[in-house]
């Protein structure tokens, strides 16, 4: 049968069980048929060793992940490789069908090729710098390493190796071998109070367990540390997504030391929260637990963005531990909050420390920031302000005061946005974007009108529509 006969039995199938008319019964076969057909394309002809990057134009000539990627990169940030391989492992749950399985090893076979003798990774792998044959030796390429936890790259790599250990009911050495290193890793690199760093070369030292406090000194123009990534971090949720890690980690392998290493790191969040008049959270703290700099456009300040990241890591661990203790911290945090917010019902990224003065940065060059309380002339490089999520906060923590075991309800998927992925796949077996002119995960620099592949998009339709199949199980 030809591609054109093809395309035409399948609009046939989709007219015939509704999906056109958006109607309410929707066939399983059309969307396990879906499934394959997008998941084949993106396997076979996006994939480079097994890996992914973010975005991909329609002919697969220019990739990008945290900036342009070469011919043999892939990108570990999400969403890149994990995220892509996560998605395929939910499409096994859904049908059982084995190509999906051996699609998340392939993902998860690219990420051990790149993992980093320090036990974690960093946001990409370059195949051009490997040498594929020592894999599997401790002749690590990297010898000198930084493991990074910055926006999920060492978690959510080790979430997929531990969720595709467990598909290979610990069976495959190479995987099984990946994920314990990577968790052995990542507990070294937990501080005594519970904290992590934004990076790690090794097992790190051993620091005094204090509450957070303000600083004694101007912040403004002292007290900046040029190796910051070594101190205490929860920028861009570093906290929540080694929380999920964690629960994964438990919940696959039932060992004692990743529970115990999650309610320390819920015990690092109550005592990293400020002390009045801000009982929030900062983005990064020194060994004194004070707010410091981190990036030079990113000061010592109260962060809104962080602080709502918190608030939900902080009710993740109270279910999971089943101790109300997490929860105590989140009602002062979120009426403050709540006051915080700006005339627009937004919260700034930073707020002034004690002031509360929402705080912002001019751009004067490339290198050089001013830090001002007018936000007419932002960076556009950057967030300084962000839709609030406190209302939801709110509903979640009452619901979990009332019930800690019931934990978070499963997101239902809505037959309506089941029918809209169902439809727009081409006929390639592509959903295929188009550039609208806001800014793109990575700062893809497409023309406005471009059309491209997202790998983010991929993920979440694949994983919409095999959600959709479990939950029609029940």
């Amino acid at each position: 049968m030809n591609s054109l006969n093809k395309l035409l039995l399948f609009s046939a199938i989709l007219f015939a069980n509704g999906i056109c008319c958006g109607q309410a019964n929707i066939s399983h076969d059309v969307i396990k048929t879906t499934i394959r057909q997008a998941a084949t394309y993106y396997h076979a002809h996006v994939a480079v060793n097994g890996g992914y990057v973010y975005h991909y134009s329609l002919d697969l000539k220019t990739r990008w992940g945290e900036g342009p990627a070469n011919p043999q990169q892939i990108w570990v940030q999400p969403p890149g490789t994990p995220t892509v391989g996560m998605a395929f492992l939910k499409a096994y749950e859904a049908t059982g069908d084995n190509f999906y399985l051996y699609a998340a090893r392939d993902a998860a076979m690219a990420l051990a090729y790149g993992q980093l003798k320090t036990g974690g990774w960093s946001n990409q792998i370059d195949f051009n710098s490997l040498d594929l044959k020592k894999f599997g030796t401790k002749d690590y390429r990297y010898r000198d390493s930084h493991s990074s936890l910055d926006d999920g790259q060492t978690q959510s790599a080790t979430q997929l190796m531990v969720k595709v250990d467990a598909a290979f009911k610990f069976q495959h050495p190479h995987i099984h071998q990946s994920a314990k290193r990577a968790l052995d890793a990542l507990l070294a690199a937990q501080f005594p109070n519970g904290g992590f760093p934004q990076v790690w070369r090794g097992p790190v030292e051993k620091q005094p367990i204090l509450k957070a406090n303000y600083p004694n000194y101007d912040w403004r123009t002292e007290g900046r540390i040029k190796n910051y990534w070594d101190y205490y971090t929860l920028n861009d949720n570093v906290c929540g997504y080694v929380t999920d890690t964690l629960i994964t980690a438990h919940e696959v392998y039932k060992d004692p030391r990743y529970l115990e290493a999650l309610a320390r790191l819920g015990d690092f969040l109550i005592l990293a929260q400020m002390p009045d008049p801000q009982p929030a959270w900062a983005q990064q703290y020194n060994y004194n637990m004070q707010p410091m700099w981190a990036r030079r456009f990113e000061p010592a300040a109260i962060s809104g963005d962080e602080s709502e990241e918190v608030i939900e890591t902080l009710m993740k661990i109270a279910v999971i531990t089943g101790s109300p203790k997490y929860l105590q911290p989140i009602p002062k945090a979120l009426n403050y909050l709540k006051k915080s917010e700006l005339p627009d019902g937004q919260l700034a990224r930073f707020y002034e420390l004690k002031t509360n003065r929402p705080l912002y940065m001019v751009r004067k060059s490339k290198k050089v920031y001013q830090l001002t309380y007018d936000d007419s002339n932002l960076p556009s490089h950057y967030g300084w302000k962000m839709n609030s999520h406190i209302n939801q906060l709110t509903l979640k923590y009452n619901a979990l005061v009332k019930n800690l075991s019931q934990g978070h309800p499963p997101t239902k998927v809505k037959t309506s946005e089941v029918t809209l992925i169902l439809q727009s796949l081409d006929p390639q077996g592509r959903w295929i974007s188009t550039h609208d002119g806001r800014k793109l995960v990575g700062q893809a620099k497409f023309p406005l009108n471009a059309k491209y592949l997202s790998s983010a998009v991929f993920s979440e339709n694949l994983t919409t529509l095999s959600n959709y199949l479990i939950s029609q199980r029940k």
